[in-house]
């Protein structure tokens, strides 16, 4: 009877240590909460060093005046592995309208000092006139290739550090500037239409337009291309961290 006690005793004992240890376990897959703070330093997803193989930005900005003027420009980056030096590359262009009167832009904008000094991603589109249509779009492709894709020759001039590039037309001005560790395109209408800018600098992007007249029609794009390289773990490899997985889920976690 003693002996029988005892062994009672010590399956109780063990099965009190497995539970414990047990318990243990499960804690170290217990979800957590991140806090604010971590999270305010996150930006985006992470992909593995070497993962991606060419990366390219692509920026235009135009101003179509209601007599059919226009004013534009667009530069472009392309970064593979065989890049020695980043380079933005700029275009101007313009376009006679039909020859119409330029009609003087009456309208009033106040406010929004602070849109310029924002993080992040900043779009905004202010109108005091009647007709106008404003456009401001970013656009991100990613895929994935065994090599990164054959480099465009580059068109336009390139962008020194500290350069201005302008252009005009009877719509008005566009600057496109190397400044704040980026690239800025500004565009300043004739007749009191109106202006837009477009940067990308500092991990910001900025799109603003401002109306003041009407029928103007303007528009910011601007799109990055990202390939990754997709010779990553094998079929295989991940079928065994998924197996580990489900092997977890047997035992309750």
């Amino acid at each position: 009877m003693l002996r029988e006690h005892q062994m009672k005793t010590s399956y109780w004992v063990a099965a009190a240590c497995l539970v414990a240890s047990t318990s243990g376990f499960a804690n170290g897959f217990k979800p957590i909460e991140i806090k604010d703070q971590e999270l305010a330093e996150l930006r985006g997803r992470y992909v593995m060093p070497g993962r991606i193989i060419s990366f390219g930005v692509v920026m235009s900005s135009t101003w179509r005046n209601a007599s059919g003027d226009l004013i534009g420009a667009t530069t472009s980056m392309q970064i593979q592995a065989a890049t020695v030096k980043p380079q933005f590359y700029v275009s101007t262009y313009s376009h006679s309208g039909n020859g119409g009167p330029a009609e003087q832009g009456t309208g009033s904008v106040v406010g929004g000092a602070g849109l310029a000094g924002t993080q992040g991603i900043n779009q905004s589109v202010r109108a005091a006139g009647d007709g106008n249509s404003a456009y401001n779009n970013i656009a991100i492709d990613v895929k994935e290739g065994s090599h990164a894709p054959a480099l465009v020759p580059a068109q336009g001039q390139a962008l020194m550090a500290g350069q201005t590039i302008t252009g005009s037309s009877a719509a008005g001005s566009i600057a496109v500037s190397a400044t704040n560790g980026g690239v800025q395109m500004a565009i300043q209408a004739n007749n009191n239409q109106g202006s837009a800018i477009q940067q990308v600098a500092q991990g910001g992007l900025l799109q603003n337009t401002r109306l003041l007249g009407n029928s103007n029609m303007v528009s910011n794009l601007t799109q990055l291309n990202v390939v990754l390289n997709n010779n990553g773990p094998t079929v295989g490899a991940l079928d065994c961290n998924l197996n580990q997985l489900t092997a977890l889920r047997s035992l309750g976690y």
